[in-house]
């Protein structure tokens, strides 16, 4: 699991995963996600389209950090939500509580059911 993270134009925070989000993916990133909820951006953009499988660990992560920057009036959005990983999303009804653009037929939409 890997995680690179940079601030956007807009003064977003842009956080990319890749790899694995599972125990031990999660274990080695953990820190950095507890870094992001110290940093003073309004609202965070997870890319996760080079995550190629997420596991009970992962969506924990993701939890986590929703709720942390919830607490401090911070949004999150994930981008690039497909394969696996969008199918145990959608299944657990993430989208309701987490703005998640999905990656169908190429291109960027609104996750729908």
């Amino acid at each position: 699991m890997n995680i690179e993270q940079f601030e956007t134009d807009n003064n977003n925070l842009m956080i990319t995963l890749s790899g694995e989000m599972d125990a031990l993916g999660c274990s080695k990133i953990r820190p950095n996600l507890e870094q992001i909820s110290a940093q003073k951006q309004a609202h965070i953009v997870i890319d996760i389209s080079r995550v190629s499988f997420i596991d009970s660990s992962g969506i924990g992560a993701i939890v986590f950090l929703f709720k942390r920057l919830k607490e401090q009036q911070r949004t999150m959005k994930i981008t690039g939500v497909q394969g696996q990983p969008k199918e145990l999303m959608l299944l657990l009804r993430m989208d309701s509580a987490i703005t998640m653009e999905c990656v169908a037929d190429e291109e960027m939409m609104q996750c729908a059911h």
